[in-house]
């Protein structure tokens, strides 16, 4: 597989779902990204992430069925794969290293 970096918004996405302890529906994922940026932020958006980063290999899926007393239909779970973290990991390293030769009084 070729070396891909992360979108800025699939970056967001793996971001908001690790911090949901790597597993959740979209709605959830939506909330936190809408919590942590504040800005509103289009669940069709996150998604189309979500399956994109899953074509990737950085998330799977499953389809949950309603639960009794739910009502209406399942849910799509996704959860972070090995190589997810992996990539946001190496994400970081390569932002930290970036920032760490940025002289500091560019930022003041």
């Amino acid at each position: 597989m070729p070396h891909r970096a992360l979108g800025e918004f699939e970056h967001y996405v793996l971001l908001a779902l690790l911090s949901l302890g790597g597993r959740a529906h979209g709605a959830p994922v939506v909330e936190a990204l809408q919590s942590a940026t504040g800005r509103a932020v289009s669940p069709a958006a996150v998604f189309i992430a979500l399956r994109r980063l899953e074509q990737r290999g950085l998330t799977r899926s499953s389809k949950r069925e309603a639960r009794p007393g739910e009502g209406g239909r399942g849910r799509r779970v996704f959860q972070m794969t090995p190589g997810g973290v992996a990539k946001l990991r190496e994400a970081r390293r390569t932002l930290e290293r970036l920032w760490s030769t940025s002289p500091a009084s560019e930022l003041s």
